[in-house]
């Protein structure tokens, strides 16, 4: 099982979504340093060493003991008509017995954004947190005034869920969210009532 972990690869129309590993380093700093002005104001602070060597090597082994314990699907998204690496998909926090959820958080570098990479990601990550995961629930929060996220959640199948006041800190300042859920077997709206 741990060996068939290892080679998780997700495919969609135009890409391969993957688990990170050594090589990515200077195709994702390069992207996240060239895309700076364009994430910072939905991510938490980066810390001091965020585009280090150092600090990608520990991304890809918590990148491969999530996946191997089963808390969490962290994917680099890699367009494959040019093997571009162009953003990151992470199924996070995922919870079993009762609850059956996880938390999906994904970013895609400016020159890529607004292409429909990031739907073909969230659709294919749904899919398989849903169908192979077993999953019954995914969560995901964006700010407020985030609309391109929320758009691309409510186009995803993502339903508003309501406000968590101070939900996480987002460019070093503890910032509301809006939440939003997917569910599997999503019967909210209807009902057997007349």
């Amino acid at each position: 099982m741990m060996m068939l972990r290892r080679k998780l690869r997700l495919e969609t129309d135009r890409l391969t979504l993957r688990p990170p590993v050594h090589a990515d380093f200077t195709p994702w700093s390069t992207l996240r340093q060239t895309s700076r002005d364009f994430l910072v104001p939905w991510e938490p602070s980066w810390a001091e060493d965020h585009l280090t060597r150092r600090a990608f090597t520990n991304r890809v082994y918590w990148a491969s003991r999530s996946i191997s314990s089963g808390t969490a699907v962290p994917l680099f998204l890699v367009r494959r008509r040019d093997q571009a690496l162009i953003g990151a998909i992470t199924l996070d926090n995922i919870r079993r017995g009762p609850a059956q959820a996880g938390t999906l958080g994904y970013w895609i570098g400016a020159p890529y954004a607004r292409e429909g990479y990031m739907s073909e990601a969230i659709e294919a990550m749904v899919h398989h947190a849903f169908e192979r995961l077993g999953l019954s629930r995914i969560e995901a929060a964006c700010l407020p005034e985030n609309v391109p996220s929320r758009g691309l959640l409510e186009r995803s199948g993502f339903k508003y869920e309501g406000v968590a006041q101070s939900y996480l800190q987002i460019n070093g300042r503890w910032r509301t969210h809006v939440l939003y859920a997917a569910l599997r077997a999503d019967r909210r709206g209807r009902t057997t009532v007349g």
